[in-house]
């Protein structure tokens, strides 16, 4: 048994499909690709069909939803960035909402975590970076943007060594989002499989170890899944606060 075969298997990316190349680098339909387009298609139907549902249940995930969303709105995007961020209010839903069900659809059978893949909370990371600067050049303008990387009033013979700082540091604020939510995502997984592999690793040695172990190694498997229900809506609610806390440093000026 190669627990480095079970978890590649598992957690990374697969072609499904090839489609074409473009200047030598592929572009492949691939595992966590479909479960991307499958995320964002049952966004876009199931906030429509409950948009308009006048059934019970409807209205009761109607309801659910709509706290989901004052709770972004009124926990996070007001607090933080204050009335301007209400324009950014759509981004900060979507981000939401995207991850949380990317996190979770690792959790059901034949599922996969998109999250757990880098080059997709690269790309998240790279949307955010883009709001940055978005969001500062709206609000101050590009030359008052650029002015207010830095705090004012620094010896003008720092000022270069400091431009450079606080650029590294933008980047790298993008760069933690990429990886918090990638590392965390994982994590859960390779845990679980871990656990689970204890069966297998003491079965190899005696059939009745194998069997002794079980019991515990399933308990704990799902032990970890429930934690990682928890964690899948923390790890949203933590990039997208984080998200809201840079954007703004972005809007208000030092």
């Amino acid at each position: 048994m190669n627990f480095e075969e079970i978890v590649g298997h598992h957690l990374l990316d697969h072609t499904v499909r090839p489609l074409f190349a473009v200047g030598g680098v592929r572009l492949d339909l691939t595992k966590h690709l479909l479960m991307m387009w499958g995320v964002g298609s049952l966004l876009l139907v199931g906030v429509s069909l409950l948009a308009r549902g006048r059934s019970g249940p409807a209205r009761l995930a109607r309801a659910a939803l709509e706290m989901a969303v004052l709770f972004i709105r009124d926990g996070i995007v007001d607090p933080i960035l204050g009335h301007e961020g209400r324009r950014y209010l759509h981004y900060f839903l979507t981000l939401f909402f995207f991850i949380v069900l990317c996190n979770l659809a690792g959790l059901v059978p034949f599922g996969a975590t998109a999250t757990g893949n880098i080059g997709v909370t690269a790309a998240l990371a790279t949307c955010t970076f883009g709001l940055i600067v978005l969001g500062g050049v709206r609000a101050q303008g590009v030359l008052g943007f650029i002015k207010h990387l830095v705090p004012s009033g620094l010896p003008l013979a720092i000022l270069p060594i400091m431009y450079v700082v606080e650029l590294l540091g933008l980047f790298a604020k993008c760069f933690a989002l990429t990886i918090r939510l990638f590392a965390n995502m994982i994590a859960g997984h390779i845990v679980a499989l871990g656990f689970l592999s204890l069966i297998f690793t003491f079965g190899a040695a005696s059939e009745w170890q194998g069997l002794a172990v079980a019991p515990f190694s399933v308990a704990l498997v799902v032990f970890v899944n429930a934690l990682e229900i928890l964690v899948c809506l923390l790890q949203a609610y933590i990039f997208t606060m984080l998200t809201a806390v840079f954007v703004g440093g972005a809007l208000h000026a030092h």
